[in-house]
């Protein structure tokens, strides 16, 4: 017996006694003190009951002992009566309660063990599942740490990159990811599902779709990601073609010439297909030989290749039937470039070559079908809208009036309504037989060609009227009979004048339309309103109105239609004081450009929303009088100040800059040998402008000195005046010299077509 046993042992005898002498809770308190003791001390439950049992035995509690026993040393006989064994029996009880409480624990923490093995058998189990559940899924599906490190996937992952299960994991960077794409996605960061390109082990470019969830692991509270991820290579491709098709057809859209079709065009296609070079070949008729179009490469190395093995390729390819294209080298496993014939005339062949041959997959040549077949159309409906504008323009210029103006016009229309660049405004400018010049300005109702149709029999009739010699308003009186049985000529504005540049009057009729600018040198422009009546056809007016005002010398007049003063929301009076403004400015400058200062300074933000017809005439300025002292350094001064009277003028610049030369020589020719060995005198010049010419006179007071029979490399002054005027005479009877240059004016040439 140990010594912990023996202790315990004479505790729970004397705890006992007390208690059978006197049982309370406070005992019983002691009992269960003592169990607690004999669990801390591993006494068994067996070794207490034994020492318990024989205590009743000894203190004669279990039955009446023999009459011979005697007591063993130390013992005495306990004196408690008839329930002295129940109370005993209840202290036991009280002692091994503690007992059975640790008893209690230990048998639920091995059924929790036990609970737990079973769990752990289930979590394998379902471990298993989930791998089978993983595998067999067709999408790949991966694990990824809060670093973005793969540290799990399946098989179909390793199918769709080439990286499988048996080598994770995988760091940032992928190994499938592709190194020249600017962005890769951060799993941390980005939308749970995105399309993303990958490099496949084998080498292939896929574009694979990406779907990720996050959650937090339990074990360690770390972000871990789980996703899927699908080819959709397929679906990626089939949408780049069609937006390669998408931007192709809108970069030629706007294109109303094969030429510009075919610049814009082969500039989308070889970006879209990756060419390095692209070349269309067209055969306008098999004498002249092919014109080229080059995208990608300078023209004149294009053309040294096309003179040697493509132009083969591109001749056999234009004889094919349309939407047929093939490979070069043809039969080959990796192609240099495709060939195919172009549009539906079977005149035009596409070569694109690509910067390193490759191999063309189906999708390649679904994409490239689709694109030449776009170009083709776009071409062909070029070559159908050149038709329709050569049409058009043949119309125009046989409805506007003549290609050639008199001296000192200018002429501008702009239709509202390309690309036909034909509308219901119209000019007419006519020289009559006295001299006189005949205008008209109109305007139809309606735009486009009906507009135009009714346009083109107003405007005959009324240079008809103006060629028999009617005045402004007998002219419109007249049209109103003809306009009343025109369709859609009713309510026709029309502007109607005689304008005689010799007396410099300005006699005219308004029908409805917008009044005629008149700006003298220096001064704002102001309109005329006189002779204003109701459009054609509308009422039976008795009689038109005419008026008549004075053109001063050098004064520009503006006659035009309303598109050029009429803006939504903006004062119309508003719109004619911008216009009386440019003018004030105009008296030194051409005629056209003074058209091009009304429209640009009129021009709305948006361009005109409605046609413009506009012509603009210069009235001869006054004589120019110079009279300077005979010295070189005063011709620089006439040079500038005839060379601003010329451009007042409205004389060409060409002309002008050759009688500004002549010019010149006759007044150093003065100053250099009229008066050599004499006083210095004066020399004058004088320059005038009649209906078509020009007329410069030179004199002096000196005397004349003929020219010297070998004049070495000089005297050439008057062969050069002889060469740059019309004509030239030389007046040196009497006192002084007289100097005589006449240049004709060229009727101003005017394209039907609008300049801006």
């Amino acid at each position: 017996m140990t010594t912990v046993l023996a202790a315990f042992r004479e505790a729970y005898t004397n705890a006992l006694r007390l208690h059978l002498d006197s049982p309370t809770q406070y005992t019983l308190a002691e009992g269960y003190e003592l169990g607690r003791r004999a669990l801390v001390e591993g006494v068994s439950i067996l070794d207490l009951t034994e020492h318990h049992f024989r205590l009743l035995g000894r203190w004669n509690l279990l039955a009446p002992p023999p009459a011979a026993a005697v007591p063993e040393q130390g013992g005495t006989e306990h004196p408690g009566g008839p329930e002295a064994g129940d109370t005993a029996l209840e202290f036991l009880l009280q002692t091994l309660a503690a007992l059975d409480v640790a008893t209690r624990g230990f048998l639920d923490s091995t059924r929790s063990y036990e609970l737990q093995r079973l769990r752990a058998e289930d979590l394998e189990g379902r471990d298993t599942f989930r791998t089978a559940l993983v595998e067999s899924l067709q999408d790949g599906f991966f694990v990824a740490d809060s670093h973005g490190t793969i540290t799990e996937v399946n098989s179909a992952f390793g199918a769709l990159t080439g990286y499988g299960p048996e080598t994770v994991p995988y760091p940032v960077p992928h190994p499938w990811s592709i190194s020249e794409e600017s962005h890769y996605p951060d799993l941390g960061t980005e939308a749970a599902q995105f399309v993303m390109p990958v490099r496949h082990r084998d080498g292939r470019r896929l574009w694979l779709a990406v779907s990720t969830s996050s959650l937090i692991r339990p074990e360690d509270d770390e972000r871990i990601f789980v996703g899927t991820i699908r080819d959709v290579t397929a679906e990626h491709d089939a949408q780049a073609r069609d937006q390669a098709v998408s931007r192709l057809a809108t970069a030629v859209a706007a294109c109303t010439s094969v030429v510009e079709v075919l610049t814009v065009g082969l500039d989308e296609l070889r970006m879209a297909i990756g060419a390095e070079t692209a070349v269309v070949s067209m055969w306008p008729n098999r004498q002249t030989g092919p014109e080229l179009y080059v995208s990608g490469e300078d023209a004149v190395q294009s053309r040294q290749v096309l003179d040697a093995r493509a132009r083969a390729l591109l001749d056999r390819a234009w004889v094919r039937p349309g939407r047929t294209m093939f490979a070069i080298p043809e039969g080959a496993a990796s192609s240099e470039g495709i060939v195919a014939p172009l549009g539906e005339t079977g005149d035009a062949a596409l070569w694109l070559r690509f910067a390193a041959p490759r191999a063309i997959s189906p999708g390649d040549w679904a994409l490239f079908s689709l694109l030449v077949g776009q170009l083709s159309l776009a071409v062909q409906r070029a070559r159908n809208f050149d038709a329709a504008r050569s049409t058009s323009l043949t119309l125009q210029r046989a409805m506007l009036g003549p290609i050639e103006l008199p001296p000192r016009f200018s002429v501008h229309y702009e239709p509202a309504l390309p690309p036909l660049e034909i509308g219901g405004d119209w000019y007419d400018v006519v020289q009559l037989a006295d001299g006189a010049i005949g205008l008209v300005v109109g305007d139809c109702v309606g735009r486009g060609l009906s507009a135009a149709v009714v346009m083109g029999q107003l405007r005959t009739a009324a240079r008809a009227l103006l060629l028999r010699g009617a005045g402004p308003a007998q002219l419109l009186a007249e049209l109103d009979t003809v306009a009343a049985r025109i369709p859609g000529a009713m309510c026709t504005t029309v502007c109607a004048a005689i304008l005689d540049p010799e007396r410099g009057t300005f006699r005219y009729s308004n029908a409805g339309h917008m009044p005629p600018v008149l700006a003298a040198p220096g001064t704002k422009g102001r309109l005329l309103e006189g002779g204003l009546a109701v459009p054609l056809a509308t009422f039976d007016t008795p009689q038109r109105p005419e008026a008549t005002t004075t053109i001063e010398p050098g004064s520009t007049l503006v006659l035009f239609t309303d598109g050029l003063v009429e803006q939504r929301g903006v004062d119309i009076d508003a719109r004619f004081d911008e216009l009386a403004d440019e003018l004030s400015d105009a008296a030194g400058m051409p005629p056209r450009e003074v058209a091009d200062a009304v429209l640009s300074r009129l021009r709305p933000a948006g361009g005109y929303d409605d046609d413009v017809a506009m012509v603009v005439y210069r009235q001869p300025p006054r004589a120019l009088q110079l009279d300077e002292p005979a010295e070189a350094s005063q011709l620089a001064g006439m040079r500038r100040r005839l060379t601003e009277w010329l451009g007042a003028a409205a004389v060409p610049a060409d002309l002008a800059t050759d009688l500004v030369a002549a010019a010149n020589e006759a007044c150093s020719n003065c100053i250099e040998h009229a008066y050599l060995g004499g006083s210095p005198g004066r020399v004058t010049l004088a320059a005038d402008c009649a209906l078509d010419r020009v007329t410069i006179e030179v004199s002096d007071d000196g005397n004349w000195r003929p020219l010297p029979e070998d004049p070495g490399y000089r005297g050439r002054g008057i062969a050069m005046m002889h060469a740059l005027t019309d004509e030239l005479t030389i007046d040196h009877v009497g006192v002084g010299t007289h100097v005589r240059m006449i240049a004709k004016l060229p009727a101003v040439s005017f394209s039907a077509a609008s300049r801006v």
